[in-house]
Order: structure tokens, then sequence, then C-alpha cells
């Protein structure tokens, strides 16, 4: 069982903080690597959850990816934290937490071709960032367009 889960069965429903890795993944095209989730079912987003206890952030990042998308990566950049009142998810169980969501960004992948590696996923794909699916995690579009807008040119 996992930390989240312990937590719960100390806390019930009521709120907490939580903080994740999410991973802009490029590929050579300048693509961006989505996964389309189970839940909340069909939206897309990037690579990542939460933490465990004692990993890093980073160690969370490259755990999420490899167990969604059995790639292994290497370096990463920091693009951003979001966090605050708008980070707040209330799940359809009735869980309810704040989300510190630290924002990755890497080219650097090491091994593996990407494939859904989990049983979190529908799908993982390419995309150009230029044509980014509706149905996508508010927070993780978010985290894309602040890519962009931080991003060097060319």
């Amino acid at each position: 069982m996992g930390y989240v889960e312990d937590l719960r069965k100390l806390v019930g429903h009521r709120p907490l903080i939580l903080t994740g890795s999410i991973v802009i993944i490029l590929n050579g095209q300048n693509e961006v690597l989505l996964q389309q989730r189970k839940y909340p079912f069909g939206v897309w987003g990037l690579p990542g959850g939460l933490m465990e206890l004692s990993e890093s952030t980073e160690e969370c990042a490259h755990r999420e990816v490899w167990e969604e998308t059995g790639l292994t990566i290497g370096e990463l950049e920091l693009i951003a934290v979001f966090s605050g009142e708008n980070y707040f998810v209330k799940a359809e169980n009735g869980d309810e937490f704040f989300v510190v969501t630290i924002v990755y960004m890497t080219k650097d992948i090491k091994q593996g071709k990407p494939h859904v590696h989990d049983n979190e996923s529908l799908q993982v794909s390419f995309f150009p960032l230029s044509h980014l699916p509706d149905k996508m995690v508010g927070s993780h579009r978010k985290a894309i367009e602040t890519y962009l807008t931080q991003r060097k040119p060319i």
C-alpha cells in the first residue's frame, strides 16, 4: 500500500496537501508524449504522479514515467511549480486534496519505446505541441503552455 492510501486510512476524505511531478517528454520531432488516462476516463495528460515517502521530486518523475510509459529518462529541467487554491481536487470518491505539482521537461530518453506500462493508461502517444488533444488535464495543458512561453528559441 502506498503513502497516500495509508494517509487516507487516518484522515478519511479531509483535504490533504499532496506533492507530485509531471514530465514534458519531447522527442526528436519536438512532439510531446501524452498518456490517455483511465481516470478521468479518456482524458490526456503528461506522465507523472504523486511522491512516495523518502523520494525526491526528480526520483518521483523518473519512477512515474517508467511506470506509465516504460521509458527510462535522464536529465530533467525544472519548468515550474504549481500550487495554491486553483489546484484543489475533489475526487469522485470524496477525497479532497491540494496538489503541489513540480513540472519537468526532458528530451533525454535513455531507454525504451513508449507504450502502456501500467493499469492507469489507455494509450500513450506523441503529439505536436501545436495540436494537443481537446480532452486534456487542465493543469497539464497549462504546464505545456508555461514551457512554451519559457523555452529558448532554437
